[in-house]
């Protein structure tokens, strides 16, 4: 059963001691004999985008985002889980680029999608979770297929199968061609700059004979993404302080494919974003 097998989702205790240990409010104690420093406004405290034309600033890992809009918690094809995380924001395109691939995964017979983290209100770094997702052009797509359309409130914690065995390092029984189909499906827009998977999804999709092989250029290796598919797009044409990352390199990226196992320690995100964020954070 789904409920037995690993997961990666930390609880909430261990979120929680997490989040108090690195939060920037408890990360040093007040001076001695003074009262405390006022609590800076963090960028995972804030509730609500930055109302406006979209403004991308920055790198996938190091940038802010103003005028972002909220993905719909539900539409044709997806639904949006751990809402209570308020991480379901992005660029229009990104929100576009959610419910077009809803679409085209109900009308493949298949779905609904799980839709995870995207950003934050106003991008930013996250207390946990993430180095990237910055900038509102990110967004995890969880590889579980098997659940019907949810109540909001049946959405939050639930079970996120890691599907890579590591002591193989392959795929288990429960990857199925509707998974390689997921990743196709969303791989065929041209604005995605890149899809993040585990080695050994790659290495499945390698393996699989498609009449168009182009689209596994995007599909690159990295670790923890062994149940979810990462999806970054391009920076927008009209966002000149977005920053992109330069393109894959040339051909299928399908030759001496090495594992990729979870680190044994995370990096925490950059705090060291442009100085237009500052004006961000504080309106």
């Amino acid at each position: 059963m789904l409920c037995n097998v690993p997961t990666r989702r930390p609880g909430k205790l261990g979120v929680l001691l997490f989040a108090l240990v690195t939060h920037p409010v408890f990360a040093a104690s007040p001076p001695a004999g003074g009262a405390p420093p006022t609590a800076p406004v963090d960028w995972s405290e804030v509730e609500e985008p930055v109302l406006g034309p979209p403004r991308v600033i920055g790198p996938f890992d190091g940038g802010c985002i103003a005028g972002a809009e909220r993905l719909p918690e539900e539409g044709i094809g997806y639904q949006a889980v751990d809402l209570e995380r308020n991480r379901h924001y992005g660029h229009p395109s990104l929100i576009d680029y959610v419910e077009r691939l809803g679409e085209r995964v109900n009308q493949a017979g298949f779905g609904p999608i799980l839709v995870g983290d995207m950003a934050q209100p106003r991008g930013g770094p996250m207390p946990y979770g993430h180095v990237s997702h910055q900038t509102g052009l990110d967004v995890d797509i969880w590889f579980r297929l098997d659940l019907p359309f949810l109540e909001r409130s049946e959405r939050e914690d639930l079970e996120q199968p890691i599907l890579v065995d590591p002591r193989t390092n392959r795929l288990d029984e429960r990857w199925t061609d509707q998974h390689a189909e997921l990743i196709r499906l969303a791989a065929d827009d041209p604005r995605v700059a890149r899809i993040f998977v585990d080695s050994a999804v790659k290495r499945d999709l390698c393996e699989r004979q498609w009449d168009d092989r182009s689209w596994l250029r995007l599909i690159r290796p990295w670790h923890s993404h062994d149940e979810h598919l990462h999806v970054r797009l391009r920076c927008p044409p009209d966002q000149p302080e977005c920053i992109d990352q330069p393109p894959p390199p040339p051909g299928d990226g399908c030759q001496a494919l090495a594992p990729t196992p979870r680190p044994e320690v995370y990096p925490s995100p950059s705090r060291s974003l442009p100085p237009a964020c500052r004006a961000i954070l504080q309106q």
